[in-house]
């Protein structure tokens, strides 16, 4: 199945520096999408080379444009203004992802307020302004799709992140209310949920060589299941089902929480 929908249309990805966020770029570019990147500083246009695109568009090798931006998502002012210089100097926003995201790995008694709070900023205030900055300029024209990068730990326990875990499962509430609010208008709000994915972020949790195993394995110390299809996700993977769910093809699609952790949480 060719993925179709993005051709000449304008997407904005936030946390685009690298891994999820630069494999979705590439994608939505080899699609024909231009594409605004951003992470806290302006991603490198060319930075990543997943494998070919699901999508085809104007082919492989053939890519539109993309415009780097720095951008922080916790200052919703500066997410409002540049929101308002892509719609007047780029084009009309019809795409938003939402990939911009940090880590926490302290146990409650561990966690400081502040800690807490650097989580929800990003994680959860970050799509709020974000999204909203995009609902308001889609919804006038009503049309538009929108698909937050959440975590399969919105949906389980996990030992020494409940910051992480919370932050993510309010992020994906979040975007179904929203995706509620926006339906009526034809505008498509859905989530994608990641497990374990080869990204700065899974291996910087690892302590020695032997990190990438004992994950596919799961750790009965800390009640964290394996991954039944016994290897990690790589970030295309991820990027595809963003792209799918982005797509004309998933048109009747809409707040909707789309799993891809090999089996890892023993749900859909």
């Amino acid at each position: 199945m060719q993925l179709t929908g993005f051709d000449g249309k304008t997407a904005l990805v936030t946390g685009a520096g690298g891994g999820i966020g630069a494999a979705v770029v590439a994608l939505l570019r080899d699609s024909g999408a231009t594409v605004v990147a951003t992470d806290l500083q302006a991603p490198h246009a060319t930075a990543s080379n997943p494998s070919p695109s699901p999508a085809g568009g104007r082919g492989a090798g053939v890519r539109a444009t993309a415009h780097p931006f720095a951008l922080d998502v916790t200052d919703s002012t500066a997410v409002d203004a540049l929101v308002a210089h892509i719609e007047s100097e780029i084009g009309p926003i019809d795409i938003g992802v939402n990939v911009a995201g940090v880590l926490s790995t302290t146990t409650v008694l561990e966690t400081s307020d502040a800690e807490w709070r650097r989580t929800f900023a990003v994680n959860a205030d970050g799509v709020f302004h974000v999204s909203r900055a995009l609902a308001r300029v889609m919804a006038p024209r009503r049309r538009g799709a929108m698909v937050t990068v959440g975590s399969n730990a919105a949906g389980i326990p996990r030992h020494a992140m409940a910051a992480y875990a919370a932050s993510k499962a309010a992020a994906t509430m979040f975007v179904r209310c929203l995706g509620l609010e926006l339906a009526p208008l034809g505008i498509r709000c859905n989530i994608v949920a990641p497990g374990s994915t080869r990204t700065p972020m899974q291996t910087g949790m690892w302590t020695d060589a032997d990190g990438e195993r004992r994950t596919i394995a799961g750790t009965l110390e800390t009640f964290k299941s394996g991954i039944p299809l016994a290897k990690l996700a790589e970030p295309v993977d991820v990027a595809n089902a963003v792209l799918f769910l982005l797509s004309d093809q998933a048109g009747h699609i809409a707040m909707s929480d789309l799993y891809v952790d090999g089996g890892a949480t023993l749900r859909g």
